[in-house]
């Protein structure tokens, strides 16, 4: 018994394809859409939100001041995070079990241990060392006076940011080949030439990621400082709602603040993860390319309508 193809008489252009429908899915949609606009229209709607505030303070001087200080902060935080993390991935590996030991245990203390008590342990340093002389003779230096607000928070944030950072580029590190050390070793460089020269620069595709993602989470950590009064975004809304007692519409535009930041952060860690990612694998769209995308489709769409 012989089958006969089936012929049909109409261009492979003019096929219709019918999607498969979803209802389920639509369903999920409505429902979302509904609960989104009921608490959309809640929030709007409730007088004791303060919007009028909020809107008055979003462009403050001294809410901008806390901007600043906060991304100073943040700055500085994930320089002393990077670049100490840095050395003490690369000493967690090292040959020396005295050196690998000790690294170990820096990342397992100050993981251990939460990052507000450390802060708070920096900032009062002064009650355990009055005096800092750093084993150096004719050094005497007042801890009270050395230990400002800020330094404890630098200390702080950056010293605990070192601990997670060296296992982010421990990572990033054991994600080479180990062959690519092999080569560099055979045309003569030294174990430093080697990290720095090969090996860092293809482990940055694995560190650039959850780098960014410490930084956002760095940016955040910060509002930690406003109790050692660190005058940083947090802080500044804190000072103005103590005098005003508007809290909630203060909270509110600290919030909007941090989100408009953070969201500035994921633009730039989106493209420098694109950078990286070059000769590896297919880069991800941009926001515009999609939305090229998504126009150039509509406009085919519309026009087969015809």
């Amino acid at each position: 018994m012989s089958s006969t193809p089936l012929v049909t008489d109409s261009p492979a252009d003019e096929l219709i394809i019918v999607p498969r429908r979803h209802p389920g899915r639509w369903a999920a949609v409505i429902i979302i859409a509904a609960l989104v606009g009921l608490l959309g229209w809640s929030v709007l709607t409730n007088d004791r939100f303060g919007w009028p505030v909020v809107g008055a303070y979003l462009r403050d001087v001294s809410i901008g001041r806390g901007i600043v200080v906060t991304l100073e902060l943040t700055l500085m935080c994930m320089l002393v995070g990077l670049v100490l993390g840095t050395i003490i991935a690369i000493a967690r590996m090292s040959p020396n079990p005295v050196i690998r030991a000790t690294a170990f245990g820096y990342i397992w203390f100050f993981r251990g241990t939460p990052v507000l008590v450390q802060l708070l342990f920096w900032f009062n340093l002064a009650a355990l060392y009055p005096v800092l002389s750093f084993g150096i003779p004719g050094v005497a230096l007042n801890a009270n006076e050395l230990i400002t607000p800020m330094m404890a928070a630098v200390l702080g944030l950056g010293l605990n940011e070192a601990a997670y950072m060296a296992e982010i580029v421990r990572a990033g590190i054991v994600s080479v080949p180990p062959g690519q050390s092999e080569a560099a070793g055979a045309l003569g460089l030294t174990r430093i030439e080697t990290m720095r020269r090969v090996v860092l620069p293809q482990a940055m595709r694995v560190i650039i990621p959850p780098t960014g993602n410490e930084t956002i989470g760095m940016l955040k950590t910060t509002s930690l400082v406003s109790v050692l009064a660190v005058p940083d975004l947090l802080y500044s809304a804190q000072t103005i709602y103590a005098r005003t007692f508007e809290t909630i519409p203060l909270l509110i535009v600290a919030s909007i603040w941090y989100i408009v930041v953070t969201s500035i952060l994921s633009v730039g860690q989106f493209y420098l993860e694109r950078h990286f990612a070059r000769g590896t694998r297919q880069l991800a769209p941009t926001p515009l390319t999609q939305a090229r995308e998504y126009l150039s489709t509509a406009r085919r769409t519309r026009g087969k309508g015809r």
